[in-house]
């Protein structure tokens, strides 16, 4: 029975390939805009082949078998440019599916005399374009995930940056929620940039974050002990009224963190802390900060 599966594959490729772009190419599958014929021609015909080689042991159940080693690894390439292109997993999964029609036509052709022989090998071509079909998506599915990470990554970097404010001061101003994932990053960025430049204090801005609760607050603390250990002072900037309450209220121990209520006041906290003589603007006394 899945001998004859084979010999179909082998002995009516060109007009399983004919019937199979037809159905391709009537589903809408292709999308003009994102594929030219051309090209999904050249991936039937290769899925085709590399099917046909597949199954000429016998074995048309077990996909992850080393045989259908070329079959996954051509899906899978498959599947990670159409995810990248803007196709759908279902889109993607049709690939394979419109596939059963010819070889289910071509199956009842052959054994038109033997209907339970039909009904069995159409059942095991159903199961194998199935597994294929559900690989495809999966495969899809993980390629979304891992743009989606990237792209969440790339938010998390952009969302940190750490800028020079004056010669051994820098600040990492804070925007947003602080979640262990986004406060692993900004403890790596703020370090990294208190290296590059030599920094002596760095000064946390969180004017920009809506809440502070106790893992929040825990998260600040763990990365002013990160930024002592190398060698600078922390100051955390921006404690508005309402966070101050919160803080207070939920008991957090900021005894030893310096504090400012806003980002000019630390920045005027540092100055003197570095003997920086700076006059403040409308001033009148030199040297006054």
């Amino acid at each position: 029975m899945t001998n004859r599966i084979h010999e179909i594959l082998k002995n009516h490729s060109s007009e399983l390939l004919t019937e199979w772009f037809s159905n391709l190419s009537n589903s809408g599958v292709r999308r003009d805009a994102l594929m030219k014929e051309g090209e999904l021609r050249e991936q039937c015909a290769e899925f085709l082949r590399l099917l046909t080689q597949a199954t000429q042991n016998g074995n048309v159940a077990d996909i992850n078998a080393s045989a259908f080693t070329p079959v996954r690894e051509q899906l899978e390439r498959l599947s990670r440019s159409r995810s990248l292109q803007g196709f759908s997993p279902s889109e993607t999964a049709t690939f394979i599916f419109s596939f059963k029609q010819p070889l289910f036509d071509r199956l009842r052709r052959e054994s038109a005399s033997q209907p339970q022989q039909v009904a069995e090998e159409m059942w095991t071509a159903t199961q194998l374009l199935d597994k294929l079909g559900l690989f495809t998506t999966e495969v899809h599915q993980r390629t979304r995930e891992e743009v989606i990470m990237r792209q969440q990554q790339e938010m998390l970097e952009l969302s940190t940056p750490v800028v020079q404010l004056w010669d051994r001061i820098v600040a990492l101003p804070l925007i947003g929620t602080l979640d262990s994932g986004r406060t692993q990053t900004v403890m790596e960025t703020l370090l990294q940039r208190i290296v590059e430049t030599g920094a002596e204090i760095a000064i946390i801005d969180i004017t920009g974050v809506p809440t502070v609760d106790t893992l929040t607050a825990q998260h600040l603390i763990k990365t002013v002990t990160a930024t002592r250990l190398m060698g600078a002072e922390c100051v955390i900037s921006g404690i508005r009224p309402q966070i101050a309450q919160t803080i207070v209220h939920l008991g957090v121990d900021l005894s030893g963190v310096v504090t400012k209520s806003s980002l000019a006041g630390a920045f005027r906290w540092a100055l003197r802390r570095l003997n920086q003589n700076v006059q403040a603007p409308g001033s009148q006394a030199p040297g006054k900060v």
